[in-house]
Order: structure tokens, then C-alpha cells, then sequence
């Protein structure tokens, strides 16, 4: 599942494809992929997919694991599964 529950928030694991013509975030079956515009260097996916997930979740959104990796794990901090995915669904 790409959205867990945690005591303090969620985990919501993505699949990131760089260097995409436009920003995006589609559900895959269960996998969120993250479509981003960024080229794989110097940290430049992970500053734009925390902004983005930032802006829609209305939340602080910290990357959790995966700096270097395809699949990343983001922490958003006091929010339910439901409220999460509702949003993410919605983009």
C-alpha cells in the first residue's frame, strides 16, 4: 500500500519518473507515481516533489527515505490515511 498510518502521520511511498514534460501525481494500481520535471541531480526531484506535496496536503511533508532512490517515502506529519489520500486523489 502506498499511504501507511503511523502515531504521528502517514508514510506515503511514490515511484518518482524525472524528467517529465509536466508535473503530475497518478494512481497505478496501488502505487502513486510522481511524474516530475526535474533532472536527478543535486536533490532537485526531492525539493520539487516536497513543494508540490506540500502545497496539495496543506501540511509540512519531510522525505523520509530514498534521496537517491526511484522509490521515496514522504512523512506528513498529523494526517489520517483517509484525509490523505482523498487530497492526493483529487490532484
Amino acid at each position: 500500500m502506498s499511504i501507511a498510518e503511523t502515531k504521528d502521520g502517514v508514510v506515503i511511498t511514490v515511484f518518482v519518473k524525472p524528467n517529465s514534460p509536466k508535473f503530475s501525481i497518478k494512481w497505478d494500481g496501488n502505487e502513486i507515481v510522481v511524474y516530475s520535471t526535474e533532472e536527478p541531480v543535486k536533490g532537485k526531484v526531492n525539493k520539487e516533489i516536497i513543494k508540490h506535496f506540500s502545497k496539495l496536503l496543506h501540511a509540512q511533508v519531510e522525505l523520509a527515505s530514498g534521496a537517491t532512490s526511484r522509490q521515496k517515502q514522504l512523512f506528513v506529519k498529523g494526517m489520517g490515511k483517509s484525509q490523505a489520500e482523498e487530497l492526493i486523489k483529487s490532484a
